[in-house]
């Protein structure tokens, strides 16, 4: 059994035991979050597509940790023009755990 979520402006596909890593949650490391926007279940044979989200579907998820993720460089340049522009960012996320797909 599996689902489609969606966190952060992103989907994700999720099952019982997987950790991934979202985009920050104002949560304490530690606690249970629910994820109510849960776009499509997965049961062997059984789909189910919402429109736009399955109607009384959850995904609980344990928090383990928050951090931040490893740096993107951004170079800009123009030849010939001696324009050159050197930028980095660090996204911060929240790693989270499956604990369960509620239907």
């Amino acid at each position: 059994m599996y689902a489609v979520i969606k966190t952060g402006g992103k989907q994700y596909k999720v099952s019982v035991g997987d950790k991934l890593k979202i985009e920050l949650i104002p949560a304490d490391i530690g606690s249970q979050i629910t994820l109510s926007e849960v776009l499509m279940l997965v049961d062997g044979e059984n789909v189910v597509i919402g429109n736009p989200v399955v109607d009384g579907a959850s995904v609980s998820a344990s928090v383990l940790q928050e951090g931040r993720h490893k740096k993107v460089r951004i170079f800009k340049m123009r030849r010939r023009k001696h324009y050159q522009k050197h930028q980095g960012h660090r996204q911060y996320y929240t790693e989270i755990k499956i604990d369960a797909i509620n239907k």
